[in-house]
């Protein structure tokens, strides 16, 4: 990966994208420019693939972070768009140890817990995460910053909503999208 260029992202993080161009505010995606996802992934995308829950994850998207606790590197909770970036958000933690903050707003009243509850999730270094259903659609996930104690770099990868995918609305888009993605020739954007 050090190989590729950082770019500087929000909050102290560097950051390589391999994935189309998204305005997701005028819910617009461009191709040019999106050359697929990187050889480097291709073996462990496959490995992924072989797990009975990943068997039929097909990512379309890599986003790889560097967090340095000198650049006071974090991402504040958030949930990932669900108009194009499907089920399952798939991240592999690398290089050091961190905690993922899974953070509810409403708290959960059926065990009593009124107002924001936070849970913090150990992610070691070389594990592997995937959110999906309520994890991934309800509780914001962040990287605080007095968490990142050292070097951090990490990959995530997203796969297409139902509207991009056979049967959806904009299902031609998403092959093409699948296409480029499964191509394994990509360079960052």
């Amino acid at each position: 990966m050090d190989q590729d260029v950082w770019n500087l992202s929000q909050s102290g993080r560097k950051k390589q994208d391999f994935g189309p161009k998204v305005n997701f505010k005028k819910r617009k995606v461009r191709l040019a420019g999106f050359s697929g996802l990187p050889a480097l992934s291709k073996k462990l995308v496959l490995r992924m693939q072989q797990v009975e829950s990943l068997a039929s994850f097909q990512p379309v998207e890599q986003c790889n972070l560097d967090y340095n606790p000198q650049r006071g590197s974090a991402i504040d909770p958030h949930l990932d768009d669900s108009w194009l970036w499907g089920e399952r958000l798939v991240t592999v933690n690398m290089l050091s140890a961190t905690t993922l903050n899974m953070s509810l707003e409403r708290g959960l009243p059926q065990l009593g817990l009124s107002g924001e509850v936070n849970v913090a999730v150990p992610l070691p270094r070389r594990s592997l995460v995937v959110l999906y259903g309520e994890a991934r659609h309800r509780w914001k996930h962040g990287i605080l910053r007095k968490d990142i104690q050292e070097r951090r770099v990490c990959t995530t990868y997203r796969e297409l909503s139902a509207e991009f995918l056979p049967g959806g609305q904009r299902a031609e888009l998403g092959a093409q999208l699948l296409n480029i993605a499964g191509s394994f020739n990509g360079t960052p954007i």
